[in-house]
């Protein structure tokens, strides 16, 4: 049953390689691109890999009733299994093209670009041909709504509706992301059809400006699914343009709502969508950022003396305030292009601060963005005020509500059991970074970074640069961490908890 769904997965990922050789095949024709084969073979070995899986899931023996009896665990691990396969499968243009020498580089892209993490290892990304760019952008754009959640959608091929709830629960277990239907094929369904309208009008208002059509889809891409993977080296920037500044940063923002308040506000449930508090603290958190960021662009110059620091900073009003716009929906939601200014390094000290609260928070659950979530802190804090209510009025019964709706203990539990997770993976995290080699501020920025998909770092692995001079080990450390974020740690812990036991699957 396992290796049957894992096959219809990778055979998923073949099909989007062969649009991807489609377009590689077209730009062959046009300007003489030389990817073509690369990622033919590479859709050539994906898909017989998928029927081969498939034909041994068949030849298993498996009763009905056994494949009936499919238990939380198996999904599980399903769950994380088909992330690093398709990572796998996925780093193989990338070697077979030549764009990448080794596996360690390979994997790290192809794991960043599916969980839309944005860190890459390419100094040279304006060099590669087009196929490989828009594998890269495709990679996120799978990655950024979920795998499971599009397979669900477009291949529901699942023998029962509880195989379905479980797979889609395992990968989209963040608090907030709602059934829109009683059916969980018909739910994926409505989130792929917002997911696919914003993504072309995203790509439509690129393309409106200054950017070109290919640059505008793989652009639009790699915004609604949060990932930041551009077609230059340079980022947005490279169009020094600040219509594409403004609209990234709307598109952006977007990605960032939970996008089952999108279905509400469509479907003339507007109250819902105004109603929501987590989006009011999203707005909130964003505004407050914004105003910080034009508070210090105002004020750092004035204690940096040195001249390229001051030179990094935006001048005038209009400057500040779309660099300031553009920094911090491009953070929160863990994107992370990069604009006309973008070089928090150069900025200094104080902009490290802001910059890192936001890599760790991410936007709204229910959104492409990573981070912990909005909704997790607004339950944790509504938690920590009633501790000290109940210390103020002790026989006074509180609960933690969130848009007029109660939080049972249970859930409020898995939150903080959540948050007590991430900081004690964190701290490993770093450890194992400065083993390897990172200094400390590095490693707390690389660490945050993974897990909480934001992509970039700081110092050698910052904003203006790549990650090619991390070591082996920091790389497969990163790609460890990028997994765990993406699935929201409990998918992916529960997998290797399972396995090290020795629970038979």
């Amino acid at each position: 049953m396992k290796a049957r769904i894992l096959g219809l997965f990778l055979l998923f990922e073949a099909l989007f390689m062969l649009v991807t050789s489609l377009v590689a095949l077209y730009y062959f024709y046009k300007c003489g691109d030389g990817d073509v084969l690369a990622l033919t073979v590479s859709t050539i070995i994906t898909a017989i890999s998928g029927f081969i899986l498939i034909s041994a899931g068949r030849k298993s023996g498996k009763t009905r009733q056994e494949i009936d009896n499919f238990e939380v665990k198996d999904s599980f691990l399903i769950v994380t299994l088909t992330w690093i396969v398709f990572a796998v499968f996925g780093m193989l243009p990338f070697l077979l093209n030549g764009t990448i020498d080794n596996v360690t580089d390979a994997f790290f892209e192809a794991m960043s670009g599916f969980t839309t993490t944005g860190a890459t290892v390419l100094n040279n990304i304006d060099e590669q041909p087009h196929g490989i760019l828009f594998w890269r952008s495709l990679m996120q754009w799978l990655g950024g709504l979920g795998i499971i959640v599009l397979f669900l959608a477009v291949m529901p091929s699942l023998n029962r509706s509880s195989n379905k709830v479980m797979m889609f629960s395992a990968e989209m277990s963040g608090i907030g992301v709602k059934k829109l239907h009683p059916k969980m094929m018909m739910t994926a369904r409505k989130l792929l059809g917002i997911y696919i309208i914003l993504t072309i009008l995203c790509g439509f208002m690129y393309w409106m400006g200054p950017m070109n059509t290919f640059d505008a889809i793989c652009h639009a891409l790699t915004t609604m699914s949060s990932g930041g993977f551009s077609t230059h080296q340079a980022s947005i920037s490279h169009f020094n343009s600040p219509y594409i500044e403004y609209v990234a940063s709307a598109f952006m923002f977007a990605s960032g709502i939970n996008f089952s308040l999108y279905y509400f506000l469509f479907t003339g449930q507007g109250k819902l969508f105004r109603e929501n508090e987590e989006l009011r603290w999203y707005i909130g958190t964003v505004v407050l950022m914004m105003s910080i960021f034009i508070a210090l662009f105002y004020f750092a110059p004035r204690l940096n003396t040195i001249l390229t620091q001051v030179d990094s900073y935006p001048q005038g009003f209009e400057n500040r305030f779309r660099t300031a716009l553009f920094h911090v929906t491009s953070i929160i939601t863990s994107t992370c292009f990069q604009a006309t200014n973008y070089d928090y390094d150069l900025w200094g000290g104080l902009f490290l601060i802001p910059t890192f609260i936001m890599m760790a928070s991410g936007a709204c659950a229910g959104s492409t963005s990573g981070g912990i979530k909005i909704i997790r802190e607004v339950i944790s804090i509504k938690s920590i005020n009633n501790i000290f209510r109940r210390l103020l009025h002790p026989n006074a019964l509180f609960s933690v509500k969130v848009s007029n709706e109660v939080i049972d203990d249970d859930k409020t539990r898995r939150v903080v059991n959540f948050l007590i997770i991430f900081i004690l993976l964190y701290v490993l995290g770093v450890l194992l970074f400065l083993v390897s080699g990172s200094n400390l501020q590095e490693s707390m920025f690389n660490c945050i970074s993974a897990l909480g998909n934001s992509g970039p770092g700081t110092g050698r692995t910052g904003p203006s640069a790549s990650f090619s001079e991390l070591s082996d080990m920091g790389k497969w450390t990163m790609s460890i961490l990028m997994l765990i974020g993406r699935l929201e740690i409990y998918t992916v812990l529960v997998t290797f908890l399972a396995l090290f036991r020795g629970n038979r699957y």
